[in-house]
Parts: C-alpha cells; structure tokens; sequence
C-alpha cells in the first residue's frame, strides 16, 4: 500500500466470527473499548472453553507505524 498506493492482490477481509468459533465448538466474546479487554479475558478463562475473542482494530494506525519505523531503521 506504501510503495504503490494499493494493495498487493491480498484483500483481508473479516471472517464470520461467530461460524469460526463454532467451528472450533467454542464461543465468541466481543469487545470494543479497551478498557473492556481485561473483565473479556477473565470471561474467556473461567469459561474454560475455546473462545474467539472479537477486538475490532483501526488499521490506518499501521501504516503510521510503518512509516515510522522505517524512519527508524532504513532513513531512505
């Protein structure tokens, strides 16, 4: 996306995430805030079952970072 201004034939999209952890006979928990992170994966241990943990991301925020490291380790 940075070298070309697109992407490279890959488009990831979001699975289902309630058929993915079915499929492993498990349960999905969702979360939104940050602060919501730590009381889900509490939930998530005491269930003592497989749990697909649903954490929405903004991944704007990685080319940012790319752009930074790069700085950091390549200054070109």
């Amino acid at each position: 996306m940075r070298r070309f201004g697109r992407s490279e034939f890959v488009d990831l999209g979001n699975p289902d995430f309630v058929k993915y952890a079915e499929s492993f006979r498990g349960e999905r928990i969702s979360g939104g805030a940050a602060d919501e992170l730590i009381p889900i994966l509490k939930q998530a241990i005491a269930d003592n079952t497989v749990v697909v943990i649903d954490c929405p991301g903004n991944y704007s925020e990685n080319i940012k970072l790319t752009q930074q490291l790069s700085k950091m380790v390549c200054p070109v």
